[in-house]
């Protein structure tokens, strides 16, 4: 096991304020100084401990900081509001007007959207490359590019990122390396492999109950210290704080992401098994046919299986539509965006979370429009699941 994410977090010694072994929920805007001088260095950064403002530090965020800091073996980590604030934060953090920024095509659409229409606003030019073609990458390099921006796993098409390759090119050309590991929490540890920052939709797996949105970037603890830095720290000045409560439920369902990932994976790997074997076209990275299998295989932490993710392609947008409805009718699942409920959800990728992604894009890059995205649940009965899904295809006389 090349790392071993979830004994780091068991490690971890976080009492509350009485001794409660849940850390306290702290839910104060604002901190009292016992002495006047306290305040100036805590506003400057110089005093460890103290708190100012929780649009800066929260003592219940920064304990879900030092757990996600802990699993992904960075020095610090930062946690905020959702996904996209992570993601649009780290970046801002790196770029600035003039920079250049490489980034993989299949990506989340609001990842697309945000480098392809936003960040041009600013002067910020962004290159669109497959990230599994490491040539294309060192050709894209610019002598203004000051990031390459990837995920771990790719949505919605599974590509995987050769990471220590790519942070190995991007490190000898003066480039941080970003990566977006919301689809592997503690199957891939970025920061490991070779990553500069790494950012989560915790929304997804690491929460896991679809009940908040939130999101984290862990990195150096310059460069976390930098993004709070209350002169021109770009989270603390655009301000997706995390509220507190929603910070210390997501801490507890921390401690039991290995045990669902595992489940995840295991239940994830059973149906593209017997979805391939009745003749479906599968996109599954635990699958040896997988392009990216062995790349997969050599890179992950192995007790945590191949990840959640799964899809199949049904070609066309009205048989993926009739699929869909006729499996959620059948109660395997629910026809919903997002992923790493504890129910199994589906979702049209084209016409939902890669939307964003213009049609003649998608085409290119292989984005079926019958693309169906599966998020496969903690089902303690996935034999079940799989001859419900198996009733709805025979129905459709996709399988005989």
């Amino acid at each position: 096991m090349k790392y071993d994410p979830a004994t780091r977090i068991q490690e971890l010694k976080q009492f509350g304020e009485f001794g409660g072994v849940n850390p306290s929920i702290t839910d104060s805007s604002t901190y009292t100084f016992l002495q006047a001088h306290d305040m100036e260095d805590t506003f400057h950064g110089h005093a460890e401990g103290c708190f100012l403002y929780s649009r800066h530090w929260n003592p219940t965020n920064k304990y879900l900081a030092d757990a996600l800091a802990a699993m992904d073996d960075t020095e610090s980590a930062w946690v905020t509001s959702s996904g996209m604030a992570a993601i649009t934060c780290a970046l801002l953090q790196l770029c600035k007007s003039g920079d250049h920024v490489i980034t993989s095509v299949t990506t989340y659409g609001g990842t697309y959207a945000f480098l392809k229409n936003w960040l041009p606003k600013y002067n910020i030019e962004v290159s669109f490359v497959n990230i599994s073609d490491i040539e294309g990458i060192r050709k894209a390099i610019q002598p203004n590019t000051k990031v390459i921006y990837t995920e771990s796993v790719t949505n919605p098409l599974l590509q995987v990122s050769n990471i220590p390759v790519i942070a190995k090119l991007a490190h000898v050309n003066g480039i941080q390396l970003m990566v977006d590991n919301t689809f592997s929490p503690m199957i891939f540890s970025p920061k490991v492999l070779g990553a500069d920052v790494v950012v989560y939709s915790m929304t997804k797996f690491i929460n896991g109950k679809n009940d908040c949105v939130a999101g984290a970037i862990c990195a150096s603890k310059k460069f976390i210290d930098d993004l709070s830095n209350v002169n021109d720290g770009t989270a603390m000045l655009l301000g997706p704080v995390l509220d507190p409560i929603r910070s210390s439920s997501i801490l507890k369902n921390l401690n039991t992401l290995h045990i669902r990932m595992q489940q995840h994976s295991k239940n994830a790997l059973y149906l593209a098994q017997q979805l391939e074997a009745v003749g479906l076209n599968v996109r599954y990275p635990g699958l040896k046919i997988h392009p990216d299998y062995e790349l997969h295989t050599s890179l992950m932490n192995k007790y945590f299986g191949y990840g959640g993710i799964f899809a199949i392609d049904l070609k066309t947008v009205e048989i993926a539509e009739q699929f869909m409805q006729g499996i959620q009718d059948k109660g395997v699942g629910y026809l919903a965006v997002s992923l790493g409920y504890f129910k199994t959800l589906f979702s049209l990728s084209g016409k939902s979370t890669s939307s964003e992604i213009p049609k003649d894009v998608q085409k290119e890059m292989g984005l079926s429009e019958g693309l169906v995205r599966f998020s496969v649940g903690l089902d303690h009965n996935i034999e079940k699941i799989f001859e419900l899904i198996k009733l709805v295809l025979e129905d459709l006389k996709l399988i005989r």
